[in-house]
């Protein structure tokens, strides 16, 4: 197996705030003014926090890449009829980076109903979560094993639905939970051991939805909790990934497939424009991005 930085990340994300502060405490300087401080001094801050950003957030690009075991087959974590986005039947790495563990992840969605708010819009003000009828859906576990992580700290916000929202989002609130570290960007979150070398994690579960604690024992089907809106998100939804050991900072992601989901063809009409043909690298068996699937598990 090939790892690289492997555990620095925490190291890297406080540098990367000091490095924001930096910035900010100069951008502040610079507004009110700063007596005895020159203008080249201020350059040379600003120019010290930039660069220290830049680099770390280079460096936290740099992921562990585990071997090539092919796709491990599990049940699939909902039950009934999803979209995917992000998903790895369109492309592997299938959220466009490895960190994280995020080689093989997807996220799910509830398929677009009349009563489902728009994906992005002009609005000021975004969705409640509970407006989505996929909001508090059960999560079930996707392989047997033993629960190593339960975080169930988070409150669901409003969704990032629109354009100003997401922009803010994708700009600033991305880059301080970015800081923040793992919690800011999974929200609430449950990892299981499945006892082979492999994890799985359910991120941005419901707030006081998380059914299971450290140290439980599951069974594949077991409700591990419920879909909410809680870590990095614009919308309510599951993010699920397999990885090569607990802590996703370290983690190298997996290939996985679910056995019981089955792709219908049909694109979801709110996310059909964001569809595109699948990418050499997609994995065959799942769908692809905007794409309906139905479960044959009851």
């Amino acid at each position: 197996m090939r790892r690289r930085l492997a555990g620095a990340r925490p190291v890297l994300d406080v540098l990367m705030g000091l490095g924001l502060l930096v910035i900010a405490v100069q951008v502040v300087l610079a507004v009110v003014g700063a007596p005895g401080l020159s203008p080249l001094a201020g350059v040379l801050v600003t120019g010290t926090g930039v660069v220290l950003v830049t680099a770390c957030s280079l460096l936290v690009a740099v992921a562990p890449v585990a071997d090539d075991v092919g796709p491990v087959v599990l049940a699939s974590p909902v039950r009934g009829r999803w979209a995917a986005v992000n998903s790895p039947g369109q492309r592997l790495p299938s959220h466009g980076t490895r960190a994280r563990g995020q080689y093989c992840a997807v996220d799910v969605c509830g398929p677009d109903t009349p009563g489902t708010p728009p994906v992005v819009s002009w609005s000021l003000r975004g969705s409640r979560p509970e407006e989505y009828a996929c909001f508090g859906a059960p999560v079930h576990a996707m392989a047997g094993g033993r629960v190593v992580t339960a975080y169930d700290g988070r409150r669901d916000h409003r969704s990032r639905n629109t354009w100003p929202l997401l922009a803010f989002m994708l700009v600033v609130e991305g880059l301080a939970r970015e800081v923040a570290g793992t919690r800011a960007i999974l929200g609430n979150h449950v990892v299981v051991d499945h006892g082979d070398g492999t994890y799985a994690a359910y991120a941005h579960l419901g707030r006081g939805s998380v059914a299971v604690r450290a140290g439980d024992e599951v069974a594949v089907g077991d409700v591990l909790g419920r879909l909410g809106n809680t870590g990095n998100t614009s919308m309510p939804h599951l993010h699920v990934q397999l990885m090569d050991r607990a802590d996703p900072d370290a983690a190298a992601g997996i290939a996985m497939t679910w056995r019981d989901a089955v792709p219908t063809g049909e694109l979801d009409p709110a996310l059909a424009r964001w569809a595109k043909d699948p990418h050499p690298t997609a994995l065959l068996g799942m769908p692809r991005n905007a794409e309906l699937f139905e479960t044959t598990t009851p």
